[in-house]
């Protein structure tokens, strides 16, 4: 999620996204054709929404780990010792399997996603995020099938049009 200080983007971002969506290797000369404004503007505003508060997230977001030899995913519910919170989360980073970390309110503090090759891999993944110092206990969730993957392209085209921002 972009900090609160990031600028929001605005229509022509939006317009400048969706058509990198479309045509992910597209040029900066080539952006700057299809949309119609200048190379030097299409760069710039590439770099905004690349830097670090921008929007636009790391490449690897793409990547499907199910590809990589995890096709189970599961949603890991974490509670945590409160004066632990910090450290439990850097442990939990060091996992390469634990691919999203969220906090939350409510029953747990955390929810994890984890991605593992099987059930006997899920259970070693969290036995290790057991064995963490500052884990209480945990409540996995696993995935039977992605009903609708994660999409953003509908904001995109509302925003492009000039609709709520």
């Amino acid at each position: 999620m972009a900090p609160a200080h990031a600028p929001t983007p605005d229509p022509l971002d939006a317009r400048l996204l969706l058509a990198l969506d479309d045509e992910p290797d597209a040029t900066v000369l080539g952006l700057s054709r299809k949309l119609g404004i200048a190379r030097n503007t299409v760069h710039a505003r590439l770099q905004r929404l690349t830097a670090a508060d921008g929007p636009v997230r790391d490449f690897t977001r793409r990547v499907d780990p199910a590809g990589l030899g995890y096709p189970l995913t599961a949603f890991v519910s974490v509670a945590v010792s409160q004066s632990e919170g910090p450290a439990v989360i850097g442990r939990l980073q060091e996992l390469p399997e634990v691919v999203q970390i969220h906090l939350t309110t409510g029953e747990a503090d955390l929810l994890v996603t984890v991605v593992a090759r099987d059930t006997a891999d899920l259970l070693r993944v969290t036995t290790a995020m057991l064995s963490v110092p500052g884990v209480m206990r945990t409540n996995s969730t696993m995935s039977l099938s992605e009903a609708m993957p994660l999409r953003v392209r509908p904001l995109l085209e509302q925003l492009a049009a000039g609709g709520p921002r």
